[in-house]
């Protein structure tokens, strides 16, 4: 029988490329808008304080709509029911445009609202009005992305992402720079122009989508030989909310954290110091250390978008021992992540904040700080999409309901504390997706009868990780010496010990071959 590279891998390898690229374009906007006179860490707080706000709409009106439609489309792809998934597609649709639509208006009209009273940052309301149409037209995208997901064809989902992206970037820089000149470097209208990129990014990226699904959907026609009878559209209805509402809650109750950053950090520092360093203190953590604590979380999210649909799709042919051999499979490529992310970032946290924000240095301790959460963060991403697929909705949203009560009571009582201030932010980050994660974890363990020895799994990733950045470090010290620009010194490094470490999972047979590939036969089932 013929093999080829799985569905699953190709999955991953689109998005992972996807999120690489999307992660450069992204850090060179961040950077331009970083040190741009007039931005900064204060235009940063005003940027990404209105952009957790849309960002928190925008889970509320689609995030979880992806996963949700996937695992939907992927059952009946197995199947072979065309009918019915054009049908769900197009309630799902529907649905969701009014989800939109609604949180487009709410965002508009409340903007003075949020920017005055919930984030006590009143220069934030343009940036909240001009990101308000952005929620209609993801809403839409979001639907159809799942569609894509559900078809095995994430390659869609991560190339509109990516040109996205791009098109954001683009945009970004040109418009800042245009309204920069026009205003005479007026910090508040940089700010909104800067996330009106967005709007007109994700608009580019819907019809992208749209023409996708449609050549879809014609090949689908041709391929409807099996009669299916139509489902009612109440039942279709009561699926895709049975499903989409408890991944969608989940999604908003993990992205809450930064919105209990925006809300409580300027409120509760301004009692200790005066409200433009409090300002300043969470533009830090708002952006700089959310960009960079952000990538090791971008990559491993391929993963688990690419697993809901590939473990609904075992479930649905109860394939037990391939869900066993995928679970595990997924957990070390994700520990194959963390674990050197963890290292890299706390070793290399000075040097990384010289590189990227040369003009504006100040936060390397709270990034250092930071990288001890990335392998629960990782984690609990993986293990939520496994009990997605296996229809465990439930779980992933009381261990982020849970995570959330925890961020919440860290940064009350942390923040405050003379000498910690901001770093309690973090810890209290930390210490939520701890908790997080040990939930998810014992829960999983209880519903697949299968021991997950997760520290045997990390063996051989910590082992190389460590190895990885004694090299780096050392040869990054010899470089310092030789009176070489510092820049260079930390480019060279960082590459040394990335090189390092895949040399390493080769050696130390971290994955095996059989592992990458399926049978062509059961490649699209």
């Amino acid at each position: 029988m013929k093999k080829g590279i799985s569905s699953f891998i190709k999955g991953i390898l689109s998005l992972v490329t996807s999120q690489i690229l999307i992660k450069i374009f992204g850090a060179i906007y961040s950077i331009y808008i970083t040190n741009k006179s007039g931005f900064g860490d204060e235009g940063n707080a005003i940027y990404m304080s209105g952009y957790q706000i849309y960002a928190l709409l925008l889970t509320i009106s689609s995030i979880g709509i992806p996963n949700a439609i996937s695992k939907i489309i992927s059952e009946q792809k197995s199947k072979k029911d065309y009918i019915n998934m054009d049908r769900c597609f197009k309630v799902a649709i529907f649905i969701f445009s009014i989800i939109g639509f609604i949180g487009c208006i709410s965002l508009f009209l409340c903007a003075k609202f949020i920017s005055n009273v919930i984030l006590e940052i009143p220069e934030a309301k343009l940036s909240l009005m001009v990101l308000s149409p952005a929620i209609f037209f993801v809403s839409i995208t979001s639907v159809i992305r799942g569609f894509c997901n559900g078809e095995n064809k994430i390659f869609i989902t991560a190339k509109s992402q990516f040109i996205e992206q791009l098109m954001k970037t683009i945009f970004t820089i040109i418009f800042v720079e245009v309204v920069s000149k026009i205003s005479n470097n007026n910090t508040e209208a940089m700010a909104a122009i800067a996330n009106f990129a967005t709007t007109i990014a994700t608009f580019i990226s819907l019809i992208y989508l749209i023409n996708k699904y449609i050549s879809i959907k014609n090949k689908n026609i041709r391929l409807n030989f099996n009669y299916f009878p139509k489902e009612r559209i109440s039942t279709i209805v009561r699926k895709i909310l049975k499903i989409s509402i408890p991944m969608t809650i989940s999604a908003v109750l993990g992205s809450l954290g930064k919105n209990i950053d925006s809300i409580t950090v300027v409120r509760i520092l301004k009692r200790f110091i005066t409200e433009e360093e409090a300002i300043i203190k969470y533009g830090i953590l708002s952006s700089k250390v959310d960009i960079i604590m952000v990538l090791p979380l971008s990559f491993n999210i391929a993963i688990s978008t690419a697993l809901i649909p590939e473990i609904s799709r075992r479930k649905a042919k109860n394939d037990l021992d391939g869900i066993i051999k995928q679970i595990e499979f997924s957990i070390l490529i994700t520990l194959i992540i963390a674990i050197p992310a963890t290292f890299g970032i706390f070793a290399y946290s000075k040097q990384i904040f010289y590189l990227l924000f040369p003009k504006a240095q100040n936060g390397s301790e709270l990034l250092k700080l930071a990288s001890l959460g990335i392998i629960f963060s990782l984690l609990t991403q993986t293990i939520n999409g496994i009990l997605q697929g296996l229809g465990k909705n439930r779980i992933p949203v009381y261990s982020a309901f849970i995570g959330v009560v925890v961020k919440i009571v860290s940064n009350i009582f942390l923040i405050p504390i003379n000498g910690i201030y901001e770093k309690g932010a973090i810890l209290g980050n930390i210490l939520s997706s701890l908790i997080s994660f040990i939930i998810v974890y014992i829960s999983l363990k209880k519903h697949i009868n299968f021991k997950i020895n997760i520290l045997k799994l990390s063996l051989k990733p910590f082992l190389s990780s460590l190895f990885m950045i004694i090299f780096s470090l050392n040869i990054y010290n010899i470089l310092s010496l030789k009176n070489i620009s510092n820049i260079f010194c930390i480019i060279i490094s960082i590459l040394i010990a990335i090189i390092f470490y895949v040399i390493c999972i080769f050696v130390t047979k971290m994955l095996r071959k059989e592992q990458f590939f399926e049978s062509t036969e059961n490649s699209e089932l």
